[in-house]
């Protein structure tokens, strides 16, 4: 067995888990609404039962530690943390602030109720983020408090951005920037930020993201299966920008195949192979996600050396062939820390 860094599943939406092989929607928004009904169905009590199950299919390929961008209430952010424990998974909530558009179990009247809330569950011992939902669910007057009120407390702040070229077209529409300028306007960039997707983010928008120091979750299964596009990676690299993985919608679970799609973006973006190196990439894969949901200490993942995936791989390759070509399978979870 060869002990390294348990991987970071730093961007989870766990009950849409349910949605797996239905093949919902002709777009993202058509799937979206198909989410939206899904997600008014469930009870705190499936919740909590659901998300176990989840929560032990990212331990066992190799997830230690989860970011839950939580959505449903606080009831439901409290089953979630919950069943993160009896998973035995270490947990942030991402407690998302929603307080337009969506569905009414998503939103908050106000920032004050939503800081309310999230009060109370740093009260409770959760381990929480501030999240914003995004731009089209947090107008700017909210983004602005919402920043303020995470670098106050010195909190991890994430938000989803640029996924899709409507969403661009709206904030545009609306505050005449996109939307990575916008939470650059509003105080949401610093280094404790980390920006969902970033998918269609230009140049302009990159260089914000570096110059705050701020973090991108890549979630490439997710990106393709709801067909959001490929985040820049060659210029996100160039830029030095932090990188973390998500599972998102959990369409699949496996930590190393999101680090193998985003550096086959890479390589299919430039025609050159080796645009991410392999400890770059398992970086992202482990100590990025955690700085990113504000985790000092995760558990550790062990590799089966002896997997059949890896039989004949000499002792010096063996990191390049986890990544390029195994599967969550090889890995195992070791005591908790």
């Amino acid at each position: 067995m060869l002990t390294i860094p348990g991987f970071v599943d730093a961007h989870c939406h766990a009950f849409q888990r349910a949605l797996r092989g239905r093949g919902l929607g002709a777009d993202f928004w058509a799937w979206r609404d198909e989410m939206i009904a899904l997600a008014e169905s469930l009870t705190v009590e499936e919740i909590r039962r659901e998300y176990v199950e989840v929560y032990r299919e990212l331990r066992a390929n190799g997830y230690t530690a989860v970011g839950e961008f939580h959505y449903l209430g606080p009831a439901e952010a409290r089953a979630a943390a919950e069943a993160a424990g009896e998973a035995g998974i270490a947990f942030t909530c991402l407690y998302a602030c929603y307080l337009r558009g969506g569905s009414p179990r998503f939103r908050q009247e106000s920032v004050a109720q939503y800081l309310g809330e999230l009060e109370e569950l740093r009260s409770a011992g959760v381990h929480v983020g501030v999240a914003p939902h995004s731009v089209r669910a947090c107008p700017a007057e909210a983004l602005r408090e919402l920043g303020r009120y995470a670098a106050e407390h010195e909190l991890p702040l994430h938000v989803h951005a640029d996924e899709q070229p409507r969403e661009l077209d709206e904030c545009v529409a609306e505050y005449g920037v996109r939307p990575i300028d916008l939470l650059a306007r509003e105080g949401c960039l610093g280094e404790r930020t980390t920006v969902i997707h970033a998918t269609h983010a230009d140049g302009a928008e990159l260089d914000l993201l570096r110059d705050a120091g701020a973090r991108i979750c890549v979630c490439p299964t997710t990106e393709a299966n709801l067909g959001d596009g490929f985040l820049p990676v060659a210029r996100v690299m160039h830029r030095g920008i932090g990188l973390c993985i998500g599972s998102d919608s959990n369409v699949r679970i496996d930590p190393l195949e999101e680090l193998r799609e985003l550096e086959g973006i890479g390589r299919r973006q430039t025609g050159t192979r080796g645009v991410i190196p392999v400890d770059s990439l398992l970086r992202f894969g482990s100590t990025e996600g955690a700085a990113a949901i504000g985790l000092d200490a995760w558990p550790d993942a062990t590799v089966d050396l002896e997997h059949p995936q890896l039989r004949a791989v000499e002792e010096g390759a063996v990191y390049e062939a986890l990544v390029f070509s195994c599967s969550g399978d090889v890995l195992r979870k070791t005591s908790d820390q």
